[in-house]
C-alpha cells in the first residue's frame, strides 16, 4: 500500500523574508486591527509559534509564494527580523493547502499553553504575548482538570469557551461524556447548554454533591421533566448514531440509481404522464448535491 502523501515538508525551513512574495493584497487598517496588535505582542514575548507557509523555491530567481501567514509575515517585517521559519508546501495551490489546514482548536490551544509554560514561561508572559487577561490564561492551562480523557476526546477538534471545562468538572465521568455527545448532536458547545445539562443531571452524577443545583425560576417537576427529557435525547442520538452509516450509504446508492433511471426518456415520459408529482421528488434527490442539508 503507498503511503500518504504529505501537503509540505514536515520540518521547516529558514527563508529571507526578501525571498517570500505574498499571494494576495492586505486588507486595509489591517495594521491598526486588535488582530495584528496580538500578534505582534505575541512575537515579541515569545517569538513565532506558528511557521509561514511557502511554495516551493522557484528555479529561476529562488522566490517563494506566500501561501498562508500574510498577517504574520507583516509583523515580522514590521518589528525588523530578515527570515522567519517556513513549510514549504509540496502543492502549489494555496486554496489546497489553506482548505485541508484546520485552524487551531480550543484543546490544541490548551497542550501550547500547557507546553509554554512547562518550558518557563510565566502566565504573565503569556497574557501579554496573546494579548488577554491572565485569568484566561488561567483558564486555559486547567481546561481538562477535572475532565475524562473520552470527553476531552470528543471535544479535541472543536472551538469553545475555555469555561466549559469549569462547568464538565462538576459531573462524573460517564455523565461527562453523556453531556459532551449531547452538546454535538446539538452543534450547541456552550456554558450556558452546558450549565442546563448540568442542571438536569441526577445527583448521584454529580461531584461532590448530594443534589442539583436549583436553578432560578425552575421547580422540582420540570427538573424532573428536562431530565427524562435529556435522557430521551440521549438515546434516540445513541439510535441514530448506529443506523447513521447504513442509513448515507443507502441515500447515496439510492440518489444514483434514480440518477440513471431518469436517463432513461421512456421513464421520464411514463411518470411525466402518470405520476408527474413521483418524477419532480426523484428529479429533486437525483439532483441534490449533499446529503448534509
Amino acid at each position: 500500500m503507498n503511503e500518504p502523501t504529505l501537503g509540505f515538508i514536515p520540518e521547516p525551513i529558514t527563508v529571507s523574508l526578501e525571498r517570500i512574495l505574498p499571494s494576495k493584497k492586505a486588507p486595509e487598517g489591517i495594521q491598526g486591527s486588535p488582530k495584528f496588535k496580538q500578534i505582534i505582542a505575541s512575537i515579541e514575548a515569545v517569538g513565532l509559534i506558528e511557521p509561514l507557509t511557502v511554495s516551493r523555491a522557484d528555479k529561476t530567481v529562488g522566490h517563494h509564494i506566500l501561501l498562508d501567514g500574510h498577517i504574520r509575515l507583516m509583523a515580522l517585517q514590521k518589528l525588523g527580523f530578515s527570515d522567519s521559519p517556513c513549510l514549504v508546501a509540496t502543492d502549489d495551490e494555496s486554496y489546497t493547502y489553506n482548505n485541508r489546514i484546520n485552524r487551531i482548536s480550543t484543546i490544541q490551544e490548551h497542550l501550547m499553553i500547557r507546553r509554554a509554560v512547562a518550558r518557563g514561561v510565566t502566565t504573565e508572559k503569556l497574557a501579554i504575548a496573546l494579548n488577554v487577561d491572565i485569568s484566561h490564561i488561567h483558564k486555559k492551562v486547567n481546561l481538562l482538570e477535572g475532565v475524562c480523557a473520552e470527553a476531552a476526546e470528543l471535544l479535541k477538534d472543536q472551538h469553545f469557551s475555555p469555561n466549559i471545562g469549569a462547568v464538565l468538572r462538576k459531573m462524573k465521568p460517564t455523565r461527562q461524556i453523556e453531556c459532551v455527545e449531547l452538546m454535538l448532536a446539538t452543534n450547541n458547545i456552550t456554558v450556558v447548554y452546558a450549565q442546563a445539562l448540568v442542571a438536569a443531571t441526577p445527583p448521584q452524577m454529580l461531584v461532590g454533591e448530594s443534589k442539583p443545583r436549583k436553578v432560578a425560576g425552575v421547580t422540582a417537576e420540570q427538573m424532573a421533566k428536562m431530565e427524562k427529557e435529556m435522557g430521551n435525547v440521549h438515546e434516540q442520538f445513541k439510535l441514530a448514531e448506529q443506523s447513521y452509516g447504513n442509513d448515507v450509504l443507502n441515500l447515496v446508492l439510492v440518489k444514483g440509481y434514480l440518477a440513471k433511471l431518469l436517463d432513461n426518456r421512456a421513464v421520464v415520459r411514463f411518470l411525466s404522464q402518470r405520476s408527474p408529482d413521483v418524477l419532480a421528488e426523484f428529479e429533486n434527490i437525483a439532483q441534490t448535491v449533499s446529503l448534509e442539508k
